[in-house]
């Protein structure tokens, strides 16, 4: 089974329950009379793969789908809570990187399923909806480096999991099983049309083969090297093209946390930059600042080549042309005119 579970009312959050919380997302309305089931993901790329499973046979509401929205930061609002009232499937990243899910979860009396993507990783172990037993089980199919990352994580206080990656989605592997969750629980919420969702899963499973061979080809050719990024949103996917990132730690957790960047970490990374040994720089559109942009000026002085990343699903792409686009993009950079 995946890693879910069927919300149980709580003691309700007066942030929760008095529903004091803005928002900028303005979902379908969640109170209108629609057949079928209802998903609601905190961001598009949950809420295209979990369409590309249900059909036209659920109504799914992408609550973050710009990327204008932060959703380390984002503030629910009654529209969302309403949502997730309603909603038979709840669809969240976890690790700390949406947890507005969670607020709007335990102040609801939502019967919903919640499938929590990074507990499918092995590296959510505390999330307050994780299936305790699945999650050791999953965390045992991956590397004992990810198992000790999920073992030393902490809240640090803005959400974000100290010592955790939880940028997921970047990971093809861990689609696969978030797929693979969103179609047993359809099955189980919806048995009359069991074989149905069976048989959009295997379709999109079979796109999803495709761009891992994709993917595999693309590290043969390019070798590996020594990368930096200015936040670790795309590590998983530039990990599997065979690249090491060498950002030096306190300058990407300053930037994803929006605060200062210490001195001497911003001088380290410029020193990298400057250095013979970094063949790219993975460059967050969301999350620029200052210092971003001086080392990326430093990288394009340098002859470095620098692409481009960004956290949600962009106009006009479902999440396997996305991650294709990415994966062209880097070869791109890296091959010889």
């Amino acid at each position: 089974m995946p890693a879910l579970s069927r919300s149980v009312p709580a003691l309700v959050l007066a942030s929760a329950t008095g529903l004091a919380l803005t928002g900028c997302a303005a979902p379908a309305d969640p109170a209108a009379s629609t057949d079928g089931l209802s998903i609601v993901a905190s961001t598009n790329v949950y809420g295209d793969i979990a369409s590309s499973i249900a059909g036209d046979l659920a109504t799914v509401t992408s609550i973050i789908d710009s990327p204008a929205q932060d959703p380390h930061s984002y503030e629910a609002s009654a529209q969302d809570q309403l949502a997730i009232a309603n909603a038979d499937l709840v669809i969240e990243n976890g690790g700390g990187y949406d947890p507005f899910i969670d607020i709007l979860v335990e102040g609801s009396e939502t019967g919903a399923v919640v499938i929590t993507a990074a507990t499918l990783a092995g590296i959510d172990d505390d999330h307050g909806h994780g299936d305790d037993d699945h999650a050791e089980e999953e965390g045992e199919e991956h590397s004992e480096e990810e198992a000790a990352e999920g073992e030393a994580a902490e809240d640090d206080g803005h959400g974000h999991v100290e010592g955790v990656n939880e940028h997921v989605w970047y990971d093809l592997h861990i689609m696969e099983q978030v797929a693979e969750a969103i179609a047993t629980e359809l099955a189980e919420l919806d048995a009359d049309n069991a074989a149905a969702y069976e048989e959009n899963l295997a379709a999109w499973m079979e796109e999803l083969e495709a761009l891992e061979g994709e993917l595999e080809a693309a590290a043969e050719q390019l070798g590996g090297g020594t990368v930096a990024s200015t936040e670790p949103v795309p590590y998983y996917l530039l990990a599997e093209l065979g690249f090491d990132d060498e950002t030096p730690a306190e300058f990407s957790e300053a930037i994803e946390e929006g605060a200062d960047v210490p001195p001497l970490a911003l001088q380290q990374t410029l020193d990298l930059v400057a250095s013979d040994e970094l063949v790219l720089l993975a460059y967050n559109d969301q999350t620029a600042s200052p210092e971003t942009e001086r080392v990326r000026e430093a990288a394009e002085e340098a002859g470095i080549p620098v692409v481009s990343f960004v956290e949600t699903l962009p106009d006009g792409e479902d999440y396997v042309s996305w991650m294709r686009a990415n994966i062209e993009a880097v070869v791109g950079a890296l091959s010889p005119a």
